[in-house]
C-alpha cells in the first residue's frame, strides 16, 4: 500500500503545484487514499521531495534525488552568477547572462530539469529557452526568479 500511495504522491506532485501537506493529504483521501498528516510528512521525506518556488513565487512539492540536490545547488548558484535578466517572446524565454556564461547557464537549466523547458540554444550571452505553451513560459519565468532571489 506504501509504494501505491508513494507513487500516487510522485503523480500528484507532478500534475498539481502542491504546496502544504495538508494540500497533499487531501488530494490522497480524494483518490482514495486514507492518510494523516504524519503519513503525510514521512512520505515526503523517504520519497526525498523539496519545495521549490512556483507560479507567484508560491513554493510547491518537486522530487529531487539525493544527486541532483548536491548538484542542483551548484547549477542555481551558477544560474545566480550568470543571470543578467530575461524576457518573453510568446514560448520563447530570452535569457541575458554575464558574457561568456551562456553555455553554462544554459546547461544549468537543462540539469535542473525544469518541465516546461523542451531546449535551450546558447550563444555568448543570450540564452533561447523553448517552452511548451506561452502559459508555461510565465510558470518557467517565476521559478527562475524565484531561484535567483533564494
Amino acid at each position: 500500500m506504501k509504494t501505491v500511495r508513494q507513487k500516487k504522491i510522485l503523480d500528484l506532485i507532478e500534475k498539481n503545484n502542491i504546496g502544504t501537506q495538508e494540500e497533499l493529504a487531501s488530494l490522497l483521501c480524494s483518490s482514495g487514499f486514507d492518510v494523516t498528516q504524519a503519513t503525510v510528512s514521512r512520505d515526503i521525506r523517504e520519497l526525498g521531495l523539496s519545495k521549490v518556488p512556483g507560479p507567484g513565487g508560491i513554493p510547491h512539492y518537486i522530487l529531487i534525488t539525493r544527486s541532483q540536490s548536491d548538484m542542483g545547488d551548484k547549477y542555481i548558484r551558477v544560474l545566480k552568477d550568470g543571470f543578467v535578466g530575461m524576457d518573453m517572446a510568446q514560448n520563447i524565454l530570452v535569457i541575458k547572462t554575464v558574457s561568456g556564461m551562456a553555455m553554462a547557464v544554459a546547461a544549468a537549466i537543462d540539469a535542473l530539469h525544469f518541465s516546461e523547458v523542451v531546449g535551450c540554444i546558447a550563444g555568448d550571452d543570450t540564452i533561447f529557452v523553448a517552452v511548451r505553451t506561452v502559459s508555461e513560459t510565465r510558470v518557467l519565468m517565476e521559478k527562475i526568479r524565484g531561484m535567483i532571489s533564494l
